[in-house]
């Protein structure tokens, strides 16, 4: 068998064809050399216009942080029953349900007439006391009159007694030493009466100061800035003194403080370490999506060792009263934060273990390239790299199947909302 090929070039090297003749028919070479003759417009498999389209999203920095979310109730920071102090009838009532009242505001006012008439019986008690101190008083001074000629009777006689004897008698001194020792004890007893007296118009005061003090309490008042979020009497209604134990006693109002509400959070134990007093913290509001600022105020120090949590409280500042008691939040605690750390979408890694994955980046030649990554704190939206990817480097977003390292590609910079 002899084979002689001839090439033919027209000016195009698409377009080449072997021309073979054969002097004896080898049919099996013959189809394997025309093979090479076709269209002459077959793309190259890596032109760029084939290339497929892939969504890429940039390597950037940003702060991390790892939340735990808490559901809880809105409570009031303060919730009390304010109960009358003396009983009376309600004679004035100068509040309703869902009234704000200032701290001191008057709430109700109370008739109690026995209680006027004590004051009355003591004011008169006070003025008994105060004409009987002035009478002490005036008797004091009538002592001391007679203590003071008794005393210098007696030493004028005593002295002519040792100057000039026998001109005076000694019965008559005697007589005016013992004038002058009786008003002497006279005086020692009007001071007596002088200090009971002043004891009593003390006690008089003390009594009258005490139910003036009891007459107050007709006058109810707010004991801080709140809201009326119950009435339970009326005017008109008895009102008893809630100063029993008894718990049954009827109050005359609920009164809640709302300008600062509070959450009351059950902290798991694995959390306890990450929290600390005074700490800001995100509350997002669960029937209108708000987002609101919290701040840590307490933790009860101890773990419930059946829960394996700790009582903990947000305050959150309510000052247009937006917020009701019993509403319920989701306060978002930061565990662990990051800061300025290079991070890519979760959907762009491929974890092989919790510190290890992989992802494929566009080069600069908008080829593929598999990158092994070391992973850091990983969050809902976003994942720490800590080595093996360089800040706005381009990684594959989403299914990542499709493609092969040193694939060509189309990347196209997509934000996550968009890629979803």
């Amino acid at each position: 068998m002899r084979i002689r090929a001839r090439f033919r070039n027209d000016g195009n090297d698409a377009t080449k064809c072997v021309v073979v003749k054969r002097f004896w028919a080898v049919p099996v070479l013959a189809s394997l050399l025309l093979g090479g003759c076709g269209s002459s417009s077959r793309a190259k498999p890596d032109d760029d216009a084939n290339a497929p389209p892939a969504a890429v999203v940039k390597v950037t920095r940003k702060d991390l942080s790892n939340e735990l979310q808490i559901a809880s109730e809105f409570l009031p920071y303060q919730d009390v029953n304010v109960f009358a102090k003396v009983s009376g009838y309600i004679r004035k009532l100068y509040v309703d349900w869902g009234t704000r009242v200032h701290a001191g505001q008057l709430l109700a006012e109370l008739e109690i007439p026995e209680l006027q008439q004590q004051l009355e019986l003591d004011q008169a008690a006070v003025r008994r006391s105060e004409h009987d101190l002035a009478r002490s008083k005036d008797e004091l001074n009538q002592a001391d009159s007679r203590f003071t000629v008794t005393d210098l009777t007696y030493q004028r006689l005593e002295t002519v007694m040792k100057t000039r004897p026998g001109l005076v008698a000694q019965e008559d001194v005697d007589v005016a030493n013992g004038k002058n020792q009786e008003a002497q004890a006279g005086v020692s007893a009007a001071k007596s009466s002088v200090a009971a007296a002043e004891q009593g118009l003390a006690v008089a005061k003390a009594g009258l100061e005490k139910d003036r003090a009891m007459y107050a309490y007709s006058r109810i008042t707010a004991p801080f800035d709140g809201v009326v979020t119950e009435i339970t009497a009326y005017t008109g209604a008895l009102l008893p003194a809630g100063t029993s134990s008894n718990k049954g006693d009827q109050a005359l109002l609920h009164l809640s403080q709302i300008n600062m509400l509070r959450l009351v959070i059950p902290l798991p134990e694995r959390a306890v370490g990450d929290i600390h007093v005074g700490d800001i913290v995100a509350v997002q509001v669960a029937n209108d999506n708000r987002k609101l600022s919290g701040k840590i105020a307490s933790f009860s120090g101890q773990i419930d060792t059946q829960t394996r949590t700790m009582h903990s409280e947000v305050h959150v500042p309510n000052p247009k009263y937006e917020l009701v008691p019993g509403m319920y939040a989701t306060v978002q605690l930061p565990l662990h934060t990051v800061k300025n750390v290079l991070t890519v979408p979760p959907q762009a890694v491929q974890a092989s273990s919790e510190s290890r994955g992989s992802v494929l980046v566009v080069n600069g030649s908008s080829r593929i390239e598999k990158r092994e990554v070391v992973l850091g704190l990983q969050t809902a939206n976003a994942t720490e790299i800590l080595s093996g990817l360089q800040e706005n480097e381009m990684v594959i977003f989403g299914e990542q199947s499709q493609y092969k390292p040193g694939q060509l590609v189309k990347p196209r910079v997509v934000t996550p909302a968009e890629a979803e």
